[in-house]
């Protein structure tokens, strides 16, 4: 019943110079459903997750995102996807809200609509009460907390996490993943 899919990955290829990072790589997802990628650094993992994300462009084939192409159309595929890198991308100088603000601007957001994306993803990562502290003030687990509010803030349709595990303990851990398990069988959200 789905009309298309959340991710077509056909004949994907990358190369950096001589090395191949990615060869011939080929799946699909449909929406509401989550993909681990497992494998040792330098396999690949991040260089398919940037070119998901737009960030480059695959050497050979092709990859879209609930029906747009990454080359194509990078600005529609950026408006369906929320991404958490495998380095930080928040300004520790700034408080936890307005990290999210300054990124809501970047989309478009404003106002009472922005003002109540922020309060529900940090609700949603359990750090509403931490809202007003600096991030630099914030340890490494609830940093990565962060991190996800931020991605969750456009409410995209399709979530992309780079070791989204790194940085958090145990028990933070353990709800992260609850969390995304959430997302993914309540709001119907597609997690790579």
């Amino acid at each position: 019943n789905v009309p298309y899919s959340a991710l077509e990955i056909s004949n994907l290829s990358h190369q950096y110079g001589s090395r191949t990072a990615l060869n011939a790589v080929n799946f699909t997802m449909f929406p509401g459903e989550i993909l681990g990628l497992l494998g040792p650094n330098g396999s690949g993992k991040t260089t398919l997750f940037k070119i998901i994300s737009t960030l480059i462009s695959p050497t050979n084939g092709s990859v879209r995102v609930f029906g747009h192409d990454v080359v194509l159309e990078p600005d529609l595929v950026r408006r369906k996807i929320g991404v958490v890198f495998q380095s930080p991308a928040l300004d520790l100088k700034l408080k936890v809200h307005e990290n999210l603000r300054h990124h809501g601007h970047l989309y478009g957001l404003r106002g009472d609509p922005l003002t109540q994306r922020i309060h529900s993803a940090l609700e949603q990562v359990k750090l509403t009460d931490r809202a007003a502290d600096l991030m630099s003030k914030l340890s490494g687990g609830l940093r990565r907390r962060a991190e996800l509010a931020k991605a969750l803030l456009t409410m995209p349709k399709l979530l992309i996490l780079d070791e989204p595990g790194t940085g958090l303990d145990p028990g933070a851990r353990h709800d992260f993943w609850e969390h995304l398990d959430r997302l993914r069988t309540q709001e119907q959200r597609t997690i790579i």
